[in-house]
């Protein structure tokens, strides 16, 4: 039995020994990527009506749905005003504005566990089908923030219109830490 218990013993100090980041070497964290990435992300600002930026619930955080922002240059609808590539550029931008708002509700984007869930509203013309294209430039900067807890679960739809002829407006739920 004593044999047993030395042979546990030193097994666990070998697994404490392992060799780990070099001391006050934390692994990267989102923070760092966006430093890494060269992103600044916008001042936030509050809401423009009788609502709340974001509800903590939980380990939970929901995000009231962001447009790219009022001084956005790109307004109308995809497939009659708008290309695919600039409705990319606008899903980016509100996904900038969304993630200034998680450091503001949880002090840091390094809480955030996982990215879990996204839902992606394009202003689209009559026919227009290219709704999930649009979106990717939403869950692609996701991605390049917080790696592999950046994918998530999402819906794209198409819609008659959006706040100020908006050309996309995206919620999203978070898990945090």
């Amino acid at each position: 039995m004593k044999a047993i218990f030395a042979a546990i013993f030193t097994a666990s100090l070998a697994v404490l020994a392992l060799p780990g980041p070099a001391s006050g070497q934390a692994p990267a964290g989102a923070e760092a990527h966006l430093k890494s990435l060269n992103i600044t992300l916008p001042a936030d600002a509050a809401p423009a009506a009788n609502f709340v930026n974001s509800v903590q619930t939980g380990k939970l955080l929901f995000l009231s749905g962001n447009t790219a922002g009022p001084a956005w240059v790109g307004k109308g609808k995809l497939g009659k005003d708008l290309t695919v590539e600039q409705g990319r550029e606008a899903a980016r931008q509100a996904g900038l504005i969304m993630l200034t708002k998680i450091r503001a509700a949880l002090g840091s984007l390094d809480r955030v566990k996982r990215v879990v869930k996204v839902l992606g509203m394009v202003n689209s013309a009559e026919g227009f089908g290219d709704q999930p294209l649009v979106v990717n430039g939403f869950s692609d900067l996701m991605v390049e923030v917080f790696g592999e807890a950046g994918k998530h679960a999402r819906s794209a739809v198409g819609m008659a219109g959006l706040p100020g002829n908006s050309p996309i407006e995206v919620e999203m739920i978070v898990e945090f830490e």
